[in-house]
């Protein structure tokens, strides 16, 4: 579920009716004011093992990166930026642009697009994601899903259909040489 999802049930079942729009914005400011400080203290944040230098050689390698995340814009820079990963990416669908996964990665897809001046083409764009949500995102969009068996899923990526699976993400990336940067 996205953020705003997540806050209009929350708001539900704690009032037991739905919000109007200015409480739903309450709930979603409040949220993202206090979400500097659960982030810092958070002992359960980490980052898996790969991440930095796969983002690192990708950038390097001229590719264009973004990031599909059903937090919403915000609290997706506050999440990233604990771990210093918001430099690596320029565009992303978030959860502030639809409830839909599959509409928010073609948000990101259109939106990279824009930055280089024409459009994408989506068969050639790789998604990389560690739940079978995700690889149902990227086939939503057309692209290619990479599923990451580093999450809490495993290797049911493969199961969800995922056009490649990797173990974690030291592992090389599948058709590297053939994806539009």
């Amino acid at each position: 579920m996205t953020d705003p999802v997540v806050g209009r049930l929350t708001f539900t079942g704690v009032i037991g009716r739905e919000p109007s729009t200015e409480e739903l914005a309450s709930v979603v400011s409040h949220y993202l004011m206090r979400l500097p400080e659960e982030v810092a203290q958070s002992s359960g944040y980490h980052v898996l093992e790969g991440v930095e230098e796969l983002l690192l050689s990708l950038c390097r390698n001229g590719f264009l990166l973004g990031i599909t995340t059903r937090a919403v814009e915000a609290a997706a820079h506050i999440k990233l930026a604990r771990a210093g990963l918001n430099r690596f990416f320029s565009f992303g669908g978030y959860g502030s642009d639809s409830a839909d996964r599959g509409e928010l990665t073609r948000k990101a897809i259109d939106r990279a697009g824009v930055i280089l001046g024409s459009p994408l083409d989506p068969p050639r764009v790789l998604v990389l994601g560690d739940t079978p949500k995700d690889v149902a995102a990227a086939h939503s969009a057309n692209a290619i899903a990479v599923g990451v068996a580093s999450g809490h899923y495993g290797e049911v990526e493969r199961e969800a259909g995922a056009d490649y699976v990797l173990g974690s993400l030291t592992e090389e990336l599948p058709g590297i040489g053939e994806a539009a940067p």
